[in-house]
């Protein structure tokens, strides 16, 4: 506008034109369009309209620029990112893969991110793009039963998969690609039919979790047995963060390897409650005595503040 106007004045004033013979010169003349002089143009009048010209394409020019910069710019910082996520995939050893980032998956994640755990998230839904970039997630951008979005995922360097997608045929065939990809890799499926179970594990899962049976569960539990469930509540951090339960292996090379509970001084020094040792044979011992040992290769089960939780895992997993 201020460029229009600066036209349409300088030929009012130069060769006393009208408003609209001045609007109309300044127009053509500006868009390079060129039908020609609405009335003879003095020497003067036609320095001013090549100055004018050359106002015009460099504007022009600008607003093209500045157009070709945006839409660049913004495809540079799309493939960027991308291959920022990329990379940091290709550094990943012994994650975990959550396919799908619906209601389900999206509070999976979270809930793993506390520990925090390596994850990468697969979601075909592009939709959800932003929201995984809001929620800082690593993701791979596809359909999660596709050998290739599995492999950009790192799924034969991954330690675990979690199969969230929202439908159980989708979830089985998910799975039986997974289990081909890496035979060795732990598979947890979601399934929100009863029958769907069975196939599920004759697919390759290693566990089938029903979200529906889960919190039907947990809601009779809070109904007949409230005082446990909220102390649960409190153990997995649900209300509370400073107080967890966490399960901690003990390292053959650790200090407190084939030492007793209560010469361990776990208790003393970092006030916490040892709830059961998990044995190698898989056995659990609920509530270990004060003469248990804790042997090497035993998961330790322990409640009690993030902050000490952190101390003890430290010792237990350090060399001497």
């Amino acid at each position: 506008m201020l460029i229009i106007m600066f036209g349409v004045t300088g030929y009012m004033t130069i060769e006393d034109w009208g408003f609209l013979d001045a609007l109309y010169m300044t127009v053509t003349t500006l868009t390079t369009v060129g039908y020609g002089e609405v009335h003879e143009v003095s020497e003067l009048g036609r320095m001013f309209t090549i100055f004018f010209i050359i106002i015009g394409v460099v504007y022009f020019l600008y607003i093209a620029g500045a157009v070709v910069q945006f839409m660049v710019e913004g495809q540079i910082r799309t493939i960027l990112g991308r291959r920022s996520l990329d990379k940091k995939i290709d550094r990943m050893n012994n994650h975990y893969i959550v396919c799908g980032y619906g209601r389900i998956g999206k509070i999976l994640c979270k809930m793993l991110a506390r520990k925090p755990v390596d994850l990468v998230v697969i979601e075909k839904d592009l939709e959800l793009i932003p929201v995984m970039d809001n929620d800082k997630m690593i993701y791979v951008s596809g359909d999660a039963g596709e050998e290739t979005t599995l492999l950009r995922a790192g799924i034969k360097r991954a330690k675990g998969l979690i199969a969230a997608l929202a439908t159980d045929t989708d979830n089985v065939f998910l799975v039986l690609t997974a289990r081909q990809l890496n035979r060795d890799i732990n598979i947890m499926a979601r399934a929100s039919q009863e029958r769907s179970k069975s196939k599920l594990l004759a697919a390759g899962a290693n566990r089938v979790e029903s979200p529906y049976d889960m919190g039907a569960a947990s809601m009779a539990q809070r109904i007949i047995r409230p005082t446990v469930t909220n102390f649960l509540d409190l153990a997995f951090a649900y209300k509370r963060k400073d107080i967890q339960m966490e399960e901690i292996p003990v390292n053959p090379s650790s200090s407190l390897a084939n030492v007793m509970l209560k010469d361990s001084g776990i208790r003393q020094r970092f006030n916490l409650i040892i709830i059961a040792i998990k044995k190698q044979d898989d056995s659990m011992l609920f509530n270990p005595s004060f003469e248990t040992v804790i042997e090497a290769d035993d998961t330790v089960i322990a409640v009690g503040q993030e902050e000490n939780l952190q101390k003890l895992e430290k010792i237990l997993s350090a060399t001497r």
